[in-house]
């Protein structure tokens, strides 16, 4: 066949596949609706010695994997396999007033799994079907522009990915008067231009997107599922993905990932693989911790640390879980004449150094949230910061949950306004603890071991006393003269609603404010870099029909939230890998 004619063939196939999820000109838009979405199994109902085989075997089906088994299975057989269970019918998920709640729920089948870093910090990690965006704060914001030519992804597919995820679970938020003052007070302090509502990323002030609807009803990345093909794509829930099986016969220049090894909600092993045909590949979704965390499980990672868990060594590579990264973040409590309405995440102040200033307020509707279960993981509080670093565990977090109850109500009169760094520049590392993939394996992200991320704390700390200076934010003080920065940093150690003692010099030294009162806003990320463990198409180097589809692969976090764009990024390398295959397909 003559090389024009490939080509007019290869865009006549793409024009085919493309045709179901392109926007039509001309033609209204049919609401999106949750009427596809696919089956939702139990891992158990998966037969044993099923003779099915899939294209695409999906691990981890999370705030990536969604969009991306949506977009695969329009032409490929998927099967997308999630270590929890399922997001609807879940009010601690569906419902901001339950956002603390989902949270703090240390069930072993709660949708959040609790960790704490070798730090002392108190982190988590989803374990549900739509992954982060089930458990986060739902605020929506794409990556800057910089970000996506940093990465290298065609400009053109980013900008009909994003649309792709907005318009079927993106909301612009009926602003709450909490985010109305820090929008104020932003602005008054020099945050400027203000920008709107936008969901781009753009120096100043704005209103992004949310997953919340008007009624406080969560929209996660599994309602994303519902755009895919239910007849080409199997759900299981509970399935637990131990290992990734692979061909290693002699003769093969390198191990090829066929297959993967799963225990149900039962404890019972099963096993799933892919079919002959080459193209076909297992992608690893399973975010910044289970996915380094995978990769090592399966003899992917640093021999040494290999053997000294007894795991066969499929292929050395030193930089797995390396390069492990959390943005951190510090949140100042600001008493308030009468309590806020609860809002969690909808305006932002980005600044040219930086940094990024957020805010949220207000608790629970119910009795239950309000007085009895908020403080454990809540990016509103100060997660036993003040505590030392060695000292921080989940028993201590649980004591002081306790210990709330006795706590008048009038205490938690106020609003947070947070600080988060851009990047960032410090890093660590992840190692595993044991061979039992349901467990935690152990992170180090070393907050403010860079000297340049320590300064842009201290830089937010001052923008946050400038705010706090502003007419709008005088206002809302008890006696409507404002309040001094001395004050609002002792009661956001001594009194950060966790009522711990302060340290004596935390409000001495921004500096030492910073590195005592460290939180997480959950946007850690890296461990499986590009060029060390995957190449630029995020395949796995050194093995073949393995890839890696997820937030591990960034050096830095996107934006001032990354939902948006792991979302987009899931969408996006779906249409890129669909693209290729076709391409290949048609000789071109």
């Amino acid at each position: 066949m003559a090389s024009s004619s490939r080509v007019v063939l290869f865009f006549e196939l793409l024009a085919c596949l493309l045709c179901p999820f392109e926007l039509t000109q001309g033609k209204v838009k049919e609401p999106f609706t949750l009427k596809n979405l696919p089956p939702l199994q139990k891992a158990s109902s998966y037969p044993a010695g099923c003779a099915t085989t899939y294209d695409y075997i999906i691990v981890g089906g999370g705030t990536a994997g969604c969009p991306l088994a949506a977009t695969l299975s329009l032409r490929y057989r998927v099967l997308l396999l999630e270590r929890g269970g399922s997001p609807y019918g879940n009010r601690n998920v569906s419902y901001m007033e339950n956002f603390h709640i989902g949270l703090m729920n240390m069930a072993p089948d709660s949708p959040s799994q609790a960790f704490i870093s070798t730090d002392g910090v108190i982190n988590a990690r989803a374990r549900v079907l739509g992954g982060g965006t089930c458990i986060n704060a739902g605020f929506y914001s794409r990556a800057s522009s910089s970000f996506i030519q940093e990465v290298g992804w065609d400009e053109d597919l980013v900008n009909k990915s994003f649309p792709w995820v907005e318009e079927k679970i993106v909301q612009w938020p009926k602003i709450a008067p909490w985010q109305a003052a820090l929008r104020d007070g932003l602005l008054q302090a020099g945050v400027a231009p203000f920008n709107g509502y936008t969901y781009d990323h753009v120096s100043g002030t704005k209103v992004g997107g949310t997953i919340f609807d008007e009624t406080g009803y969560r929209h996660t990345a599994a309602d994303l599922l519902a755009a895919g093909d239910p007849d080409n794509l199997r759900v299981l829930l509970h399935a637990s993905v131990h290992k990734i099986v692979f061909d290693s016969r002699q003769g093969r220049l390198k191990a090829r990932a066929i297959g993967v090894q799963f225990t149900d909600e039962n404890g019972r092993h099963h096993q799933a693989f892919l079919n002959s045909n080459k193209d076909s590949e297992i992608i690893v979704s399973a975010g910044a911790i289970g996915t380094p965390q995978l990769l090592l499980l399966s003899g992917i990672g640093p021999k040494n640390d290999l053997k000294n868990h007894n795991i066969p060594v499929v292929l050395h590579n030193k930089y797995v879980g390396k390069g492990m990264a959390d943005n951190p973040m510090n949140s100042i409590f600001i008493p308030t004449r009468s309590p806020p309405r609860q809002s969690l995440i909808e305006t932002v102040g980005i600044t040219e150094e930086g940094v990024f200033i957020e805010a949220s307020s207000g608790f629970g509707q119910s009795s239950e949230s309000v007085h009895c279960h908020h403080g454990i993981m809540s990016a509103e509080i100060g997660q036993l910061s003040t505590i030392p670093p060695k000292q921080r565990t989940l028993e201590a977090a649980q004591k002081y949950a306790h210990n709330k109850l006795n706590l008048p109500k009038e205490v938690f009169h106020g609003g947070f306004i947070l600080e988060k760094i851009d990047g960032p520049l410090s890093t660590g590392h992840l190692v595993l603890t044991d061979t039992d993939v349901r467990n935690n394996p152990a992170v180090t992200f070393n907050y403010f071991s860079h000297p340049q991320d320590l300064n842009r704390c201290v830089y937010g700390i001052k923008t946050i006393e400038r705010i706090l200076k502003t007419n709008r934010f005088s206002e809302l003080s008890a006696d409507g003269a404002g309040l001094s920065m001395e004050r609002v940093l002792n009661m956001s150690v001594q009194a950060n609603v966790n009522l711990i003692p302060k340290h004596t010099n935390d409000t001495e030294s921004l500096e030492q404010f910073c590195k005592d009162t460290v939180i997480t806003i959950w946007h850690y990320h890296g461990g499986c870099h590009v060029g060390k463990v995957v190449d630029q198409h995020y395949r796995v180097l050194g093995v073949s029909g393995l890839r890696v589809v997820d937030g591990s692969i960034f050096s830095r976090s996107p934006g001032t939230n990354p939902q948006a764009t792991v979302m987009m990024m899931g969408r996006y390398m779906g249409v890129k890998i669909l693209r290729e295959r076709l391409g290949r397909a048609a000789g071109v």
